[in-house]
């Protein structure tokens, strides 16, 4: 392979690795905590309290994150997440007398800084292997790393229910930890030590100090998931089960084929939204949320009047795939318009916004899901989209202006 493949495409393919075995093992460790707590007598409540810690550390860790790399380089904190997610799976391999909330809570909370670690590590890392003048290549790498990434959470799903009905769940968090440990071996060995790292060493307060391009596309970003989040979180799933009538399995196999759907679709989106010479700017990304933001109108606009499964499942399907193509656009914007010194700085802010437009959406889809219903949260996501678009309308319009606007 070293002889057939120049350096940085080697180190892709193994930040690319990374990143999927990590993804792996998140989407299954979710799937085994809903599922084993809920045998073990745990409510809803009670569950959704254990992801709590999960998304207020990735807001943290987004914004610390990317301070850490620019100083110390990426290799060394995507190492530092494949480490701590070890650790998490680690703890949870414990007699059940020990699985307390609060428990559970620290070592969903130590997962969460390990996810976003990762993935600021990864997605910063592809802007340091493209040449500048190779935004056409940096757009299809960033779709492909995102894409491939989200068809794994969603595979993750399955193998979480199929590893706890097969070997239980304490075997199955030892059996992923082994596995994630070979993964980190390996990253330790063969991972570029400088990857990322800041040419000079950047003060605590870089990570708040951004320019226009930024700051906006962070902006956009926050609805963008937030609109995503407040029904696809806690109102759908309940809807499902509780309104239609479906069976749990039901329910994680239909959010399971809409994650890895809408991975696929994620990674085809620069055969979708621009020609191969001229990759996709702030046109585009209005367009596209502008259209999105069509999908739960509509939906909510018929809710009730229509049938309810085939609205919701041909309907959401569409969501999902033009919401991937949206995810992809904006994640190759935030890579092309940040620094290439410090990288890292720029994408971590930028992923603390998409973690907190999660939390935001988290939070409204379990109270308003509650006070007013579904059609409720397609509402907000729909308000949540528009503002996106229009947000988008001020990017500057070529991501070269905006990565040297001060």
């Amino acid at each position: 392979m070293s002889e057939r493949f120049p350096p940085s495409v080697r180190q892709y393919a193994l930040i690319t690795g990374n990143y999927w075995a990590f993804t792996l093992t998140d989407g299954a460790l979710r799937m085994l905590v809903v599922l084993h707590f809920h045998q073990l007598g745990y409510g809803p409540l009670q569950i959704a309290l254990l992801f709590l810690f999960y998304e207020i550390f990735g807001v943290i860790t987004n914004l610390v994150g990317g301070w850490i790399g620019a100083r110390i380089g990426l290799n060394r904190t995507m190492n530092i997440g494949l480490g701590l997610q070890i650790a998490a799976l680690a703890m949870l391999a414990v007699p059940v007398a020990w699985l307390t909330i609060p428990w559970v809570m620290a070592a969903q909370a130590l997962s969460g800084v390990a996810k976003d670690l990762n993935k600021m590590s990864a997605k910063s890392s592809v802007k340091s292997l493209v040449p500048d003048s190779a935004q056409g290549t940096l757009y299809r790498w960033v779709a492909a790393l995102t894409g491939s990434k989200n068809a794994l959470k969603g595979a993750g799903f399955f193998l979480g229910g199929l590893l706890l009905g097969g070997i239980g769940f304490r075997a199955a968090v030892l059996a992923m930890a082994a596995g994630l440990m070979l993964v980190w071996l390996a990253s330790l060995m063969m991972l570029r030590r400088d990857l990322g790292r800041a040419r000079s060493k950047p003060k605590f307060q870089a990570m708040f100090s951004k320019g226009r391009a930024i700051n906006v596309l962070s902006a956009a970003r926050l609805f963008l998931f937030g609109a995503r989040d407040v029904w696809f979180v806690v109102a759908l799933p309940v809807f499902l089960a509780t309104s239609l009538d479906w069976e749990h399995r039901s329910v994680g196999a239909f959010m399971a084929t809409w994650v890895i759907g809408y991975g696929i679709v994620q990674a085809a989106a620069p055969r979708l939204t621009g020609r191969h010479d001229q990759p996709p700017g702030r046109v585009q990304a209005f367009a596209w949320a502008g259209l999105l933001a069509l999908v739960p109108l509509g939906i909510a606009a018929v809710f009730g009047q229509w049938p309810a499964q085939t609205l919701l499942i041909a309907g959401l399907g569409l969501f999902g795939a033009l919401f991937a193509i949206n995810s992809s656009l904006h994640s190759y914007l935030i890579v092309s318009y940040a620094a290439e010194d410090g990288v890292s700085l720029d994408v971590g802010f930028y992923y603390m916004a998409n973690a907190m437009g999660r939390l935001i959406g988290t939070v409204l889809s379990g109270w308003v899901y509650q006070v007013a219903g579904l059609a409720a949260c397609l509402w907000i996501s729909a308000v949540f989209i528009a503002a996106a678009a229009l947000i988008s309308l001020a990017l500057p319009p070529h991501a070269r202006e905006a990565a040297s606007a001060p």
